[in-house]
């Protein structure tokens, strides 16, 4: 039998001292294999496209291409690469702006070694991840009516049945469930999510978790 393929991950960090620290960290127990680094974002888009990691580990805070163009590129450019922001920011414009250009997770750096790994396992296995202390932030924020993240107009567009299956979706819910609980076919579950995410200018299951977290769909 041959050996299990190990989830590459590429570190994307300015700090050589923060790079190499992550780098001990994850391959302490041989659970991902480290296929790159790097430490600035041109550099981290280039190792995306030469290597097809399957996790990104970004930082926001880049030179030559900040976190959220990086993010950017690599949707625009239909790579397969998942991405983590592992970063120090918590205000929920970064929170919103990471997750609207694309990433999959939001991860506090004040975050423990346990939590980095839950992290990037949820990440890998296709469930969005926020820091819960992100999560919090969001919600308080809509509570607060502070205006950042603020949903926008085309909510109110959502049928009934798309702010169903937004719910599930955030949920965590696979399109399989969703349609059997639903009554529906996968097909049109599909169609619904991609609906979900042109009316809300949203591109991933991340973000849509998170402004059905804002929403309060989730209490």
């Amino acid at each position: 039998m041959g050996e299990k393929h190990k989830p590459r991950i590429v570190i994307a960090e300015d700090y050589r001292i923060l790079r190499e620290g992550l780098r001990a960290l994850l391959s302490f127990d041989g659970e991902f294999e480290i296929a790159g680094e790097a430490k600035d974002g041109q550099e981290a888009l280039r190792q995306v496209e030469q290597i097809r990691p399957e996790l990104l580990l970004l930082d926001l805070s880049l030179p030559r291409m900040n976190g959220a163009e990086v993010i950017r590129e690599i949707k625009n450019r239909r790579l397969p690469t998942r991405i983590l922001v592992l970063t120090v920011h918590a205000d929920e414009s970064q929170v919103y702006g990471a997750l609207k250009a694309g990433a999959d997770g939001y991860l506090l750096k004040t975050a423990g070694t346990g939590e980095l790994t839950m992290a990037i396992r949820s990440v890998l296995a296709g469930r969005p991840y926020l820091s819960p202390s992100v999560s919090r932030g969001v919600i308080e924020g809509y509570l607060e009516d502070r205006g950042i993240g603020r949903p926008p107009p085309s909510w109110q567009q959502l049928s009934k049945r798309e702010r169903q299956v937004l719910k599930r979706i955030a949920e965590g819910a696979k399109n399989r469930e969703i349609a059997q609980e639903l009554s529906i076919s996968i097909k049109t579950v599909e169609k619904h999510r991609a609906n979900l995410m042109r009316k809300l200018d949203l591109h991933n299951t991340a973000a849509l978790t998170a402004f059905a977290i804002e929403r309060g769909l989730l209490k």
